[in-house]
C-alpha cells in the first residue's frame, strides 16, 4: 500500500517506509525532526515543472499530465519505490506542499498504482505465454 502525508506535523510515526519525494529539503525542519527513512529528490518533478506550477489549482490537470511524464522516464526509481513497497508492506510519500489536494505525491501514488496493474498484466501475459516475450 501506498500513502501521502504532509512531512510537516504528520501522523506520530506512520506505519510503513517513510520517503521524503521533494527535490528541495522542507523549511524549518532539523534532520533530527524529519523522522523518514529515505530521500528520493530524483522522483521529484524536474524543478522546470515545480516552478512553472507553482501549486496553482488552475493549473493541476496539466501539472498531472507534465509529471506523469517525467515519471514515465524514472523507471529505475519507480521499480525501487514499489520494491520498498514489497519488502515493508506499506510505503509512506512525504511532501511538504501545503495543498493536500493539488501536490506530486498524490500524482506520484497514482503513477506508482497504474505502473504496479500495468507491470501485472504483463506478468501475467507472460505466465501465459501470450506476452512479448513469448517464444511461440
Amino acid at each position: 500500500m501506498v500513502t501521502t502525508e504532509r512531512v510537516y506535523g504528520y501522523s506520530e510515526q506512520p506505519a510503513g517506509f517513510k520517503i521524503f519525494v521533494d527535490r528541495l529539503w522542507p523549511r524549518g525542519l532539523t534532520k533530527k525532526a524529519a523522522g523518514w527513512d529515505e530521500w528520493m529528490k530524483e522522483i521529484a518533478p524536474s524543478p522546470e515543472l515545480r516552478r512553472w506550477f507553482g501549486h496553482r489549482p488552475d493549473r493541476w490537470e496539466e501539472f498531472k499530465k507534465r509529471y506523469w511524464l517525467e515519471l514515465s522516464f524514472n523507471q529505475q526509481e519507480t521499480e525501487k519505490i514499489i520494491n520498498l513497497e514489497k519488502e515493508h508492506g506499506t510505503v509512506v510519500l512525504l511532501y511538504a506542499a501545503k495543498d493536500p489536494d493539488h501536490n506530486h505525491a498524490i500524482v506520484l501514488k497514482d503513477y506508482l498504482l497504474f505502473y504496479k496493474e500495468k507491470n501485472s498484466h504483463e506478468e501475467d501475459r507472460i505466465n501465459r505465454g501470450t506476452g512479448p516475450r513469448s517464444n511461440g
